[in-house]
């Protein structure tokens, strides 16, 4: 049977903003019975995306996440409904039928990834709809999809086998909730490294004729205790950056080396991304 997900690739985010403002464009003051009442304008983000910051100066950089409803197979909001005003369809897709959801404000609450939006006005709780009706009248893509400029938003259409082979393949992930059991998302993340976790970085110069230079090509080598867990070649820049670790993991060694000779060793302690400096070798 076919189904639905979205697969986003954090990396090529480049926080346009084009998949929230077509879901505006889609959405707000258009009626689309069975599937969505009007979107307000103000307020709502059905595509919400997410920002963060990494590093300290001089290597700084910013992730964008863009997050919908993650349209779950074990939706909370389906079991939280009354009146039948959730549906999971067998292609994947789930709606909050306007209709039959009026005044259920709870509904909101039962999202763990705080998905669903109340509507003061119309008093409903609504949401990401995948743009079901397009899909149902005969679009391949919702808006979002559409829309994006770099290719960070993807729509997988196929069966449940297929999918669960390309999460495999291609190492994407689902955003974590807390204790409980998992709603099992239909949205799926490449690259989230670079939104939830941390990088070492830094600079590798050298003096020649008295003029400080990059120093490009330079093996970077990173440690923990005994274990070797990476290595690293600086750019044109000297710059070099270990990236997808884990928040507070502790203590690390950064060790430049020339040749067979370990020309410069640095301690870092993990707590968030950062930056070593400048390291001048000899």
């Amino acid at each position: 049977m076919k189904t639905y997900a979205l697969i986003v690739d954090v990396e090529k985010c480049e926080n346009c903003n084009n998949c929230f403002l077509s879901c505006k464009d889609e959405h707000c003051g258009n009626d689309w019975p069975g599937y969505a009442a009007p979107q307000p304008p103000h307020g709502h983000r059905w595509m919400n995306i997410k920002r963060r910051e990494r590093g300290t100066f001089p290597m700084i950089d910013a992730a964008y996440r863009p997050t919908p409803c993650m349209h779950c197979d074990d939706p909370p909001c389906l079991a939280a409904a009354e009146h039948d005003a959730v549906v999971k369809r067998d292609d994947g897709i789930v709606l909050i039928l306007p209709e039959r959801a009026r005044g259920q404000r709870g509904l909101a609450a039962s999202c763990p990834y705080g998905a669903i939006w109340w509507n003061e006005e119309l008093q409903l709780p609504q949401k990401c709809t995948f743009c079901a009706h397009l899909l149902d009248g005969g679009w391949q893509q919702p808006r979002c999809v559409q829309s994006c400029p770099t290719g960070a938003l993807s729509l997988f259409t196929g069966d449940s086998e297929q999918l669960q082979n390309i999460v495999v393949d291609e190492g994407l992930q689902v955003l974590p909730v807390g204790s409980g059991a998992h709603p099992r998302p239909r949205v799926y993340y490449k690259n989230l490294y670079r939104y939830d976790r941390c990088f070492i970085g830094g600079t590798v110069a050298r003096m020649r004729e008295g003029v400080e230079e990059c120093a490009d090509g330079v093996s970077v080598v990173l440690r923990q205790g005994r274990d070797l867990l990476a290595e690293a070649v600086t750019d044109e820049f000297g710059d070099f950056r270990f990236d997808n670790l884990v928040r507070d993991s502790g203590d690390y060694l950064v060790e430049i080396v020339v040749g067979d000779t370990i020309a410069a060793a640095r301690p870092f302690s993990l707590g968030v991304s950062g930056s070593l400096g400048t390291i001048m070798l000899e």
